[in-house]
């Protein structure tokens, strides 16, 4: 089995880069793949409680999120200093997560047999 590291970048509700590696995530978890997500920069947003995508004309991104623990991705990890830098804190997220430090992001992504940037 391999370990695959998805690390998503980009906005939520800035086009469908987020809703596309959503997509990817779930398939490749489907086919029984150890899967983790790292969140930097502004997807912290994605899983932000209390969105109002219909701002935005989108979809709730933290909602979709939630499903991803029935595919067994439950390794969540985001990036301290894009929560830091965006004005939020842990208890602003829907779900549980792993925090990394900025310093130790590459220490993390040594651990996976392949990374996905997004």
């Amino acid at each position: 089995m391999k370990k695959y590291l998805f690390a998503l970048r980009s906005a939520p509700h800035s086009g469908c880069v987020v809703q596309e590696m959503l997509d990817v995530v779930l398939s490749t978890a489907a086919f029984e793949q150890q899967v983790s997500l790292l969140l930097l920069d502004e997807a912290v947003f994605a899983i932000k409680n209390n969105q109002q995508p219909e701002r935005h004309q989108g979809k709730d991104t933290a909602a979709i999120f939630s499903a991803l623990e029935i595919y067994d991705v439950n390794d969540i990890y985001v990036e301290v200093e894009s929560l830091q830098e965006r004005g939020l804190i842990i208890d602003d997220l829907s779900l549980s997560v792993h925090k990394v430090q900025r310093n130790k992001i590459a220490d993390l992504m040594k651990q996976y047999d392949i990374v996905f940037p997004g």
